[in-house]
């Protein structure tokens, strides 16, 4: 089992999210491939980099995990997550994020200063994804709150979700993000330096002893949560089949004694009492 997870552990690519976390809180990485995801964006200086932080909005709410939460001196924040599985839950997934996010920087008490609400970061969520979200072959799907009336009018709330996609087919992103979304699907370039940093970077983290056994700890204890849920829901099933076949057997033997009270002249109005069974169900009995 432990060989199992050694192949696992040496066949990682930055799809990865444990990996991926690791290696982007390195601020020049991130920094860097922030730049390449948003290269309109001046993203300042980051300041803050915290890998699988968790979040959540109240004591009694689901919480989040994100996978690399940043910030920047310049007021703004970026959550990049990798998602390797389609569970078509994406865009409402995002949501849950902002969410999240924008609460803490209330709690944060950013507009305790001004009182403005302006004073509130730029918040930009990525998912990062090794399939294409909406199936339209791009590259990067950039989701900016617009007016319905009038696209062109944007509503400049300072919030933005981006999707990439590491399968696109259209030539709709610059070399640089090009090479990063190859690199996240395990194909390095052997030109671009910032990916070189990427592959050296990965090489070492497979070399790191403490990391390996962090991540096998936690492949172990996903499979133990597996089984144990499986285990649950074969008990739930022997348990249900249990009640069924008793109350099934506690029904034929209403049957049973219907038939004999029948047969000693007694009434159906009487039997039905006597049995709790209904009367269209008495009318079955020949």
């Amino acid at each position: 089992m432990i060989q199992d997870y050694q192949q696992i552990w040496e066949n990682l690519t930055l799809s990865n999210d444990f990996l991926f976390g690791k290696i982007m809180n390195d601020k020049k990485l991130c920094t860097e491939m922030i730049k390449r995801i948003l290269p309109d964006i001046d993203i300042g200086k980051i300041k803050l980099i915290q890998s699988q932080k968790s979040s959540k909005s109240t004591f009694d709410t689901r919480g989040v995990r994100f996978d690399v939460y940043a910030k920047s001196d310049n007021k703004k924040i970026f959550d990049c997550e990798v998602q390797t599985s389609d569970k078509k839950d994406l865009p409402r997934r995002t949501r849950a994020y902002h969410i999240v996010m924008g609460l803490e920087a209330l709690n944060k008490n950013i507009l305790k200063k001004s009182g403005s609400y302006n004073d509130l970061p730029d918040v930009f969520v990525i998912f990062i994804c090794t399939f294409d979200p909406f199936n339209q072959g791009r590259h990067i799907y950039s989701f900016y709150n617009r007016c319905n009336e009038d696209i062109k009018l944007k509503l400049n709330d300072g919030a933005a979700t981006i999707f990439l996609n590491t399968e696109g087919k259209i030539d709709d992103v610059s070399p640089k993000l090009k090479a990063f979304l190859d690199f996240m699907k395990g194909e390095p370039s052997e030109e671009d330096s910032f990916i070189q940093e990427l592959d050296k970077k990965l090489f070492q983290a497979k070399q790191n002893s403490r990391w390996r056994e962090e991540y096998m700890l936690l492949l172990m204890r996903e499979q133990e949560n597996r089984a144990e849920a499986m285990a649950e829901g074969r008990a739930e099933g022997l348990a249900a089949g249990r009640v069924e076949g008793r109350l099934m057997g506690i029904r034929e033997a209403n049957f049973e004694t219907a038939r004999r009270l029948r047969e000693m002249g007694m009434n159906d109005n009487d039997i039905h009492r006597a049995t709790n069974l209904s009367l269209e169900d008495l009318r079955t009995i020949i």
